[in-house]
């Protein structure tokens, strides 16, 4: 459960369902009802999560989707890869618009996670921090609560010298004292914090979850008990309302599983002992903040423990900077049962990286048998384009809403698709293309479109950093170029695997399996 709103983290984790934990976003498969842990939600992710904001084309990093995988390693995990810039300071906004982003936006990816799955978290509505796996592709099992506090001198101590560290930014002494009456160290905390595990989970299992029958039930459910809110929604920020419904369901299984962990004492925590402290600092900061501006109390500030909150679980600087009072009774509250004012919030976040009124995020394809695969994520096209090369709409026509480009996760072997601008719009949410590709899935499902025509490969699992390496050192020994040797399996990678495919007769598509790495050996 993160969401945009963890997109200050870095790398995010790929596509997730989210959990407790931050994603806007512990990718292991549980009951497909828990929501994915992963996602550059609207939280912020940690350094080289954020990604720049622009008005026009979404120009996300790429990465290989064994990449993605492995990042995602935690749906509800936290991504992080890069470090984002801190976004403007200002006051809270109280209106359905979300204030003015910063200048500049983290650009780099969030969560690590699929080839392009690979969340790298910008203002996403979640922040990951540094860690957590983007790449993880399935829905996380709901974490379990951390409540377990001590007392710790050294924390009391900080506590005092950040106190004068919030008063001089504009923290009154009344708020601090008020939030810190019942703070405490966590050390469970800091122990999910250094144990974030490789997550090695299959595109195909992680789909299967993502968008599980019950998911989709449960989707068109809310879909439907929720209607009014959603056609007001989507008629404010043209942002088609299946698609926050499905964010809703990634992130936080339709709010049934937001998180419980005292945010404050969780953030303060992370701030004094975790791996990034002052990127948890300025989080706590932003907190402090929410609270002196009234939008909730310290009490009602719970979610995940790496700060992600709220049903589409933002981090605090993303929530600060997007989140919107839509239901317009002065406070931006993602906390409430209520959910209008987070999926306005998310619809506003979508809406301010760019998103495109009317058009798909994409959609399902048929290849021809002499289909180039050198064009997998390459140049962009108009479907009608596309078309005179022998592509065709699994369901429905090939419109030219856009330009778009040819996506597979999983090579020759699974599912081809169209992806439009509104792809990248999502991926802002949680910069994983197995995290954008679930979230339009689902919400077509939820809108009452059918299943896909072509099936996930399961049983393969995504491959190690190690032996991401190793792939890419024994490709280079045998002389096809992978541009380096980082455990990245980009662009450089995928032409070297294609090549390599080729001089033994496999179908070039680019794809790194376990199976390609045994042959290399």
């Amino acid at each position: 459960m993160r969401a945009p709103f963890r997109a200050i983290a870095h790398t995010l984790l790929v596509l997730p369902l989210t959990g407790a934990a931050l994603t806007p976003f512990a990718f292991t498969v549980a009951a497909l009802a828990n929501p994915v842990d992963q996602s550059l939600r609207p939280k912020a992710r940690p350094a080289g999560a954020l990604l720049a904001a622009k008005s026009a084309k979404v120009n996300v990093p790429q990465v290989s989707t064994q990449d993605a995988i492995a990042l995602a390693s935690a749906t509800l995990a936290i991504l992080g890869a890069h470090p984002l810039p801190t976004p403007a300071k200002a006051s809270p906004v109280t209106s359905v618009e979300p204030k003015a982003p910063p200048a500049v936006l983290l650009a780099s990816a969030v969560t690590p996670l699929e080839s392009s799955p690979v969340v790298q978290r910008s203002l996403r509505p979640r922040i990951r921090p540094d860690g957590i796996a983007s790449t993880a592709v399935a829905p996380a099992p709901a974490e379990p609560e951390i409540a377990q506090t001590v007392s710790d001198p050294g924390f009391t101590r900080w506590v005092q010298g950040f106190r004068g560290r919030a008063m001089a930014q504009g923290i009154s002494a009344a708020t601090f004292d008020r939030a810190f009456r019942n703070v405490n160290f966590m050390p469970d905390v800091i122990r999910k914090d250094g144990n974030q595990a490789e997550f090695t989970k299959g595109i195909g299992d992680y789909m299967e979850g993502a968008i599980s029958d019950t998911r989709i039930r449960n989707g068109r459910t809310e879909f439907a008990k929720n209607a009014s809110i959603f056609n007001k929604i989507q008629g404010h920020y043209g942002v088609q309302s299946q698609y926050i419904a499905a964010i809703w369901g990634m992130e936080t299984a339709y709010g049934s599983y937001r998180g419980n962990t005292p945010l404050i004492s969780s953030m303060a925590t992370l701030a004094y002992e975790g791996r990034r402290g002052a990127f948890y600092e300025e989080q706590l900061i932003s907190l402090l903040r929410t609270v002196q501006h009234g939008d909730t109390t310290p009490e009602r500030m719970v979610g995940s423990w790496a700060g992600a909150m709220g049903h589409t679980q933002f981090m605090p600087t993303s929530y600060e900077t997007y989140a919107v009072d839509f239901t317009g009774d002065g406070r931006r509250d993602i906390w409430a049962d209520d959910p209008t004012d987070a999926l306005a919030s998310s619809a506003a976040y979508l809406k301010r990286f760019g998103w495109v009124a009317g058009q798909p995020w994409g959609m399902e394809v048929s290849l021809p048998a002499n289909f180039d695969y050198n064009l997998i994520n390459g140049p962009e096209k108009m479907p009608s384009q596309w078309a005179r090369l022998g592509l065709r709409a699994t369901q429905g026509e090939m419109r030219d809403y856009g330009s778009a480009r040819v996506l597979m996760l999983t090579g020759a072997k699974g599912p081809a698709f169209l992806v439009f601008k509104n792809f990248d719009v999502i991926k802002r949410y949680n910069n994983a293309d197995t995290y954008a590709l679930a979230v339009g899935l689902l919400g077509d499902r939820i809108a009452g479109a059918g299943p896909l025509q072509a099936s996930w490969p399961h049983g393969e699992r995504a491959l190690k950093k190690a032996e991401r390496i190793e792939l890419q050192t024994l490709l280079t020994r045998r002389g096809f170029d992978t541009g380096g040797v980082d455990g990245i399996l980009g662009s450089g990678s995928a032409k070297a695997i294609r090549a390599y495919q080729r001089s033994i007769g496999a179908v070039p598509d680019g794809y790194a399996t376990v199976g390609l790495l045994t042959r290399l050996r």
